[in-house]
């Protein structure tokens, strides 16, 4: 009788779906030739901050809008139209990440369709985004100094999704027991030869060769100049 029992692998069903949802996702915003970036980090990081600095550069010359992703508020899609970036809120209503369908609904709501560039700010955490693919076309990490030089050990997967990683609150490194070269080798032994970036979004440090490597990535985006 045992051998007759039926099991549904849940998760593993979930992921594939949504892996192949996320696929047609990137199809279709090639075709707009819109470049999404997905943006992750732990709670604190400064996604918000480093965005906002990033995207100040980039706009010179690319049209660039935001969606923030919290479970509730909408401080930061507030603070990014303060600035300027065309901004919404995804409230996630209880879930710590977002998937394909979640990217396409907000990617809706924005009109990814007039924008060159737009960058998704998920849900801090350093855990379940890594997991679920948005359909991004990159995905940015973002590690920031007092959390430590240990969490690409400790969270493997989110830095083995990564495609570029930055280091941010470098200014703040003097008060931390926080080694560059250290992280840097961490993650590189779950990544290979992936870009690093330090950078400070207080004082600006770095960002500027951070919006550059986007910029860069932007242009060689198959479809990316195609507005």
């Amino acid at each position: 009788m045992r051998d007759q029992v039926r099991i549904l692998e849940v998760k593993k069903t979930i992921l594939e779906d949504n892996d192949a949802d996320a696929a047609v996702l990137k199809e279709h915003l090639k075709e707009e030739g819109t470049f999404y970036i997905n943006v992750m980090s732990s709670p604190g990081a400064g996604k918000t901050s480093t965005l906002l600095k990033v995207t100040g550069i980039l706009q010179e010359d690319l049209k660039v809008g935001v969606m923030e992703a919290d479970i509730d508020s909408d401080v930061d899609a507030v603070t990014m139209e303060e600035h300027g970036i065309p901004s919404v809120q995804l409230h996630t209503c209880g879930m710590c990440h977002l998937d394909a369908d979640m990217s396409r609904q907000g990617l809706r709501l924005i009109g990814s369709q007039n924008f060159d560039v737009i960058f998704l700010e998920n849900v801090g955490n350093l855990v379940c985004p890594a997991e679920f693919d948005t359909g991004a076309h990159m995905n940015l990490v973002i590690l920031s100094v007092p959390e430590g030089d240990d969490k690409p050990l400790k969270y493997p997967l989110m830095f083995e999704k990564a495609d570029a990683v930055v280091i941010n609150k470098i200014d703040a490194a003097p008060a931390f027991d926080f080694s560059l070269d250290r992280v840097q080798k961490h993650i590189h032994a779950r990544h290979a030869g992936i870009p690093i970036f330090p950078v400070s979004a207080r004082t600006g440090e770095g960002i500027e060769a951070l919006a550059e490597f986007i910029f860069r990535e932007y242009i060689s985006y198959e479809g990316g100049c195609g507005k």
